[in-house]
């Protein structure tokens, strides 16, 4: 399971439809409907939240608002309506750590997309998050299972 930091803008279409799938098995583990990928550790900053749904939800429906510009038919009714707009707080490092997961992932599967996102990293800008998140300087979070 991934849940992306990065802006679902980023990804492609493989990418973008796995995080919906992904995401919403999150949502099923939150609300105690499945009994795996309960300590999974992408899970971790949303169940810090006081509302950890209504957190999910809102980062949920980034993912379909991309979907949607792109013209994929996901089903919003999978998602709560409410959202907030409080942020989850998220590391620089840990963003900057995603987009370079993020362009091996895609060199391989979509070389389209992997030279947009390149050009972002050769101009050294800072990747955009999820709107749920807000970043602050820091290494790469905690949770996170770095790849050797």
């Amino acid at each position: 399971m991934r849940l992306w930091s990065l802006h679902p803008e980023y990804l492609d279409s493989k990418g973008l439809v796995a995080l919906w799938r992904e995401g919403l098995l999150a949502r099923a583990v939150l609300k105690g409907k499945t009994k795996g990928y309960t300590n999974h550790p992408q899970l971790i900053r949303f169940r810090k939240q006081d509302h950890p749904i209504l957190f999910l939800d809102t980062y949920l429906n980034q993912v379909y608002l991309e979907a949607n510009r792109r013209g994929y038919n996901f089903n919003h009714e999978k998602i709560g309506t409410e959202r907030t707009s409080k942020r989850i707080p998220v590391t620089s490092g840990q963003i900057s750590y995603e987009l370079e997961h993020l362009q091996k992932k895609l060199k391989k599967r979509d070389n389209k997309r992997y030279q947009e996102i390149n050009k972002l990293t050769k101009k050294g800008d800072l990747a955009i998050p999820n709107p749920v998140f807000n970043v602050i300087p820091g290494d790469i979070e905690i949770w996170e299972k770095l790849k050797k």
